[in-house]
């Protein structure tokens, strides 16, 4: 199949995802979340949350005296603390004016009764906090399968990007974003997240997945989906990733071995790599594109290399280096509801067929994607967060239903 039929192809399915999202737009609409009743707050887990929690036994003052000690900013985290707060409670405040009652937990305390009796899920922080929100929102996750939207207010705007957040502003004109949210004054947005099932006998050890969290690293709540195969038992994971999944060794000096196969190619392709990471639109403003950037300075060295071939007066002297690249680099994001999935082979070991081994591209788009382990001590890894034992044997299959996408808004004027 040559580009143009790719091409084609990608758009009929991303026409077929907006009917299918339009469909379920006009579902909630009419539903009874229509008018907004409990609000369930997602407040970021501050790191001076987590010392406290950490060094429970000991009292404010030797808490302080313990992190200063350590040669830490206590000040700062101090600072940083109570800038998240004054956010966390300029939200709920101006939810329960408008007679909305609303429910805060964290990271540690979140669980499913708040998320099922909630209208609105509403992180506060980053897009870490925001991706806690989304991966706990999955429609596998709660039992009554329900789509509730996620908004996110950014609590630090002038230090995090907060992509997935509410614009900047909005962190300040609190009041004006949640009477736009009462309204309905927005568009609504859907994000493809990626659904990953596990096939094959190895399936029925039902290993707990490990929250990977900075600061707290502990068994989570998990509920898998158990469905007949082909070849055996499968079982979908609860956790749609938002923005990529990750397959690799833990350790990042050993070399992961993974077997793949691309869409329906019958051809499997053994690599060896840093890993592999398959990314969603959201996601590919994210790590998929640290990982395949060009800087200016490649650009450079490139042009360098095509003028000695093309000789003096050649119009590559015209040419703007950091434009190139900026360019290059703004074509590595792709929409955050397409249908597709983008791969990347990190850092692929091609002794002697680089740049790529049997015609298997380092970096393309594919519908789905197959991945069995031949690894050793690898985790899959759902948002950088939620991890699951991925060693040798394992088997793994990504793919984007129109039904997982997430649901949340768009208030860029």
């Amino acid at each position: 199949m040559g580009p143009a039929a790719t091409t084609t192809e990608a758009r009929l399915q991303h026409t077929t995802l907006q009917h299918a999202l339009k469909a379920q737009q006009r579902q909630f609409g009419s539903s009874t979340q229509e008018k907004l009743r409990r609000v369930l707050i997602v407040s970021k887990l501050t790191r001076l949350e987590f010392e406290k929690i950490r060094e429970e036994q000991l009292s404010d003052e030797c808490l302080e005296q313990k992190i200063r000690d350590r040669g830490t900013d206590f000040d700062a985290i101090k600072y940083y603390h109570h800038l998240h707060k004054d956010v966390e409670q300029k939200v709920v405040r101006s939810f329960q004016q408008h007679g909305i009652e609303v429910q805060v937990v964290n990271r540690i305390t979140i669980h499913k009764d708040a998320l099922q009796s909630a209208d609105l899920i509403v992180p506060i922080g980053g897009d870490g906090t925001f991706l806690l929100a989304a991966g706990r929102a999955s429609p596998f996750f709660l039992s009554n399968g329900k789509k509730t939207p996620v908004v996110g207010f950014n609590s630090d705007p002038r230090r995090s990007e907060g992509r997935l957040m509410l614009p900047k502003q909005y962190s300040v004109q609190v009041d004006e974003a949640i009477r736009r949210i009462i309204a309905k004054d927005f568009r609504w947005m859907h994000r493809s997240r990626i659904r990953t099932t596990l096939v094959g006998a190895a399936t029925t050890e039902r290993q707990s997945p490990m929250d990977l969290h900075e600061f707290h690293s502990q068994p989570v709540e998990h509920k898998e989906v158990m469905s007949t195969a082909p070849n055996g038992k499968s079982r979908i994971l609860p956790y749609l990733a938002l923005n990529e999944v990750f397959i690799g060794e833990m350790l990042s000096a050993r070399v992961s071995h993974l077997h793949l196969r691309i869409d329906n190619s019958e051809i499997i392709t053994k690599t060896k790599s840093s890993g592999l990471c398959v990314s969603t639109g959201t996601g590919s403003t994210s790590w998929l594109t640290s990982m395949n950037r060009l800087s200016t300075n490649n650009v450079k060295d490139l042009l360098q290399i095509v003028r000695k071939r093309t000789g003096p007066g050649s119009t590559l002297d015209t040419i703007d280096p950091e434009s190139v690249s900026q360019e290059y680099n703004d074509n590595l994001v792709f929409a955050p509801d397409d249908p597709r999935l983008c791969y990347s082979i990190r850092e692929q070991i091609c002794v002697g067929v680089w740049p790529n081994p049997k015609g298997l591209e380092s970096r393309s788009f594919a519908k789905e994607i197959f991945v069995k382990s031949r690894c050793v001590d690898a985790s899959l890894v759902i948002d950088g967060s939620i991890a699951y034992n991925f060693n040798d044997g394992a088997r793994a299959l990504l793919e984007v239903y129109p039904e997982d996408s997430l649901l949340t808004i768009d208030m860029d004027d």
